[in-house]
């Protein structure tokens, strides 16, 4: 199996796993990356070309907070957080996401 780029994946998905992802608690931009690749098998590989401009719209949409502590090996780290108004927009997210791949589900499914 192959690894896929985020580019790759459907628009608005990598939101919705860095939503997730920070749903579990806060995490810096390295660590986000790390955890969907390990989560994913390997499949999912986030470039930091990706997911620094994806962090950055969810900051604006106030849907994650970010502050700067110290990572696991005592370098100056941004920690980003989930909003109140973050973890009501992963739902909303997750609902629309499950309804779209149940829709390409049916398609692909279909003589």
């Amino acid at each position: 199996m192959g690894t896929t780029e985020v580019p790759d994946l459907l628009p608005g998905t990598l939101e919705l796993l860095i939503l997730k992802t920070l749903a579990a608690g806060p995490m810096h931009g390295y660590g986000i990356a790390q955890h969907l690749q390990q989560v994913s098998d390997e499949v999912l590989q986030v470039g930091e070309s990706s997911l620094y401009p994806a962090l950055q719209r969810l900051l604006l949409k106030g849907w994650v907070r970010a502050a700067w502590g110290a990572s696991e090996n005592n370098r100056r780290a941004r920690y980003y957080t989930l909003t109140p108004s973050g973890r009501k927009q992963l739902t909303v997210e997750r609902k629309e996401f499950d309804r779209l791949i149940f829709a390409i589900h049916k398609v692909l499914n279909t003589a």
